[in-house]
């Protein structure tokens, strides 16, 4: 009984969390940041790095100033690097944590330009670049790499400064890693609300 609510328990926190995504989605964008922070106050800073992780990325969607967006973010990658680093969690989550890289450090690389600081977007940059090999031959992966080629010719000043809403450089639409629109699938992967499951990329409501 005890090992069954262990295994639920993750299961209903990332349901929670894509309640949240959904109501974000929908539009109330203030509404939807208070809950996400009730959830990180539930998880804590030494939560579940699986939950962090996700908590973290759609955090930083909800963040109006750019310097938090990219703390959430930093965040966000913090609690994947403990998923790869061989640091006690299940085999099934490492793996599908590689395939969370691409899109993280690519929106880090978003933010980075968001700030002026090209020197770190195309550090970022060239990390998501030199991490897509961990994606499929898929709608996701295929929107990932079209989204990094985007934001590199952008910082080469080719592309375009601004990107219409729910366009730009660092956005991604469509199935994730994790399944549903705008989130992961994939061996480890957790459901949410309606049989979706979650991750990065976030897309912008």
């Amino acid at each position: 009984m005890a090992e069954q609510q262990e295994q639920a328990a993750p299961d209903a926190m990332m349901t929670r969390i894509g309640q949240v995504v959904m109501l974000h989605h929908g539009g109330d964008r203030e509404e939807a940041r208070g809950r996400f922070l009730d959830l990180w106050g539930e998880i804590g800073e030494d939560g579940d790095p699986l939950h962090r992780c996700t908590l973290a990325h759609y955090l930083a969607d909800t963040q109006d100033d750019p310097a938090d967006e990219l703390a959430w973010d930093l965040r966000a990658l913090s609690a994947a690097e403990e998923l790869t680093d061989g640091g006690g969690v299940e085999p099934h989550q490492s793996l599908a944590a590689r395939a969370f890289y691409p899109s993280l450090h690519l929106n880090l690389a978003a933010d980075y330009v968001k700030l002026g600081r090209s020197e770190a977007a195309r550090s970022h940059l060239r990390r998501a670049r030199g991490a897509v090999g961990a994606l499929g031959d898929d709608r996701y992966g295929d929107g990932v790499r079209a989204a990094i080629g985007r934001l590199e010719l952008r910082l080469d000043g080719d592309g375009p400064s601004d990107g219409a809403p729910g366009e730009g450089p660092g956005t991604v639409e469509g199935p994730g890693p994790f399944g549903g629109p705008g989130s992961f699938g994939g061996p480890g992967s957790h459901g949410g609300p309606g049989g979706e499951t979650l991750g990065p990329p976030r897309q912008r409501p």
